[in-house]
């Protein structure tokens, strides 16, 4: 039996009712993962900056490149943690899935260099500690009274071979990148449009 015409617009329109949430899910889902990538590619290439290995000789070495990754993402993870869209928690959430993205990195990372299947899991476990460790340290030697407490905790993990200089100045670029980081717009953050600071501004300071 056919349906009345006020039963099809009423069966049309809820099915529409089901369909908008799901569409509009599904855009908030590709908008969101859009922008974690754009983050992360920040986040990477600006580790990739050549003045990091060249002025402030970082070691260029998979620790190095691991390490100025890790450095920036402490940064804007904190950023995102302490303001962007607090009260939506629109921040805190899109922090975890930026991390969710490095973990992914760093597994596909360990397996493109041949890692086996068996080992990849206790490596991955090895760089959580190693993220968590370095976070800890970096965001307590930044609320320090001391500007030498955070250029300790540089060098202590950047590097290790020493180089106070270049410990020196990676701690004033960074200190640079979180101000500038603070004063970012909240919702073009949220939106990906992150900005770090030159580090050729900082490769000749005197120290």
């Amino acid at each position: 039996m056919p349906y009345p015409e006020n039963a099809k617009l009423a069966i049309s329109k809820a099915a529409s009712d089901k369909a908008i949430p799901m569409i509009l899910a599904r855009f908030r889902r590709n908008s969101q993962a859009r922008t974690i990538h754009v983050l992360y590619g920040a986040i990477v290439a600006q580790a990739r900056s050549v003045a990091f290995y060249a002025d402030y000789r970082v070691p260029d070495t998979v620790e190095g490149r691991f390490d100025l990754i890790v450095l920036h993402l402490v940064l804007l993870l904190n950023r995102l943690g302490r303001r962007a869209e607090a009260s939506r928690g629109l921040g805190q959430e899109l922090g975890q899935e930026l991390f969710d993205a490095f973990c992914r990195d760093l597994d596909a990372n360990l397996r493109e260099m041949g890692v086996g299947d068996l080992a990849v899991p206790k490596r991955m476990q090895a760089f959580a500690e190693a993220f968590y460790g370095r976070q800890a340290a970096y965001l307590a030697a930044l609320d320090a009274a001391d500007q030498r407490v955070f250029e300790k905790a540089l060098a202590r993990n950047i590097f290790p071979a020493g180089n106070d200089a270049g410990a020196a100045r990676l701690a004033n670029y960074a200190r640079s990148a979180v101000t500038g980081l603070d004063a970012q717009d909240d919702g073009a953050l949220i939106r990906g449009e992150v900005v770090f600071p030159s580090p050729e501004a900082f490769a000749q300071e005197a120290t």
